[in-house]
């Protein structure tokens, strides 16, 4: 199901200048707060490591002139599922005000539609536990829980 997108709304790869404005709104929510820190160089590294790549896309939703929403995208070349490419969806934030409104709808079509553009046959993306909002989220949109996923701070 295709959601209109807000009078108004842009989704426009993201610049320096909107990256203090990405780090807070994945820092806005006591799960991400305390791994996002505050704003400084590493999170300059990491957007330049990203503009860098021909991988990775950091998409920023911008409404009336202001950030609102942000995701990141990696298109993942693979082996497995017969040569298959996915696309990873990581860091899918909506500011706290417009949730609900259809916003991460229209960044998740964004998503799947540029997936689609760069070949891709899967869309994938990992939910912290504690985010039940988030799952029944990405439940609507037919995302299957698939897999059990395990992390390694390295």
């Amino acid at each position: 199901m295709t959601v209109p997108a807000p009078a108004g709304l842009v989704l426009r790869p993201a610049l320096r200048a909107d990256l203090p404005r990405i780090v807070e709104l994945i820092a806005d929510d006591a799960v991400a707060a305390t791994r996002t820190g505050s704003f400084g160089p590493a999170h300059v590294a990491g957007f330049e490591a990203i503009q860098a790549s021909t991988q990775d896309e950091l998409v920023v939703a911008e409404l009336d002139g202001q950030v609102v929403g942000c995701m990141q995208l990696t298109f993942v070349p693979g082996i497995s599922r017969n040569g298959a490419s996915r696309l990873l969806v990581e860091a899918v934030r909506v500011a706290e005000p417009l949730r609900g409104q259809g916003l991460g709808r229209v960044l998740m079509e964004h998503a799947h539609a540029r997936g689609r553009e760069r070949g891709c046959s899967l869309a994938q993306l990992t939910s912290d536990k504690r985010r039940p909002d988030a799952h029944r989220f990405y439940r609507a949109l037919g995302y299957a829980q698939s897999h059990e996923g395990f992390k390694l701070p390295l």
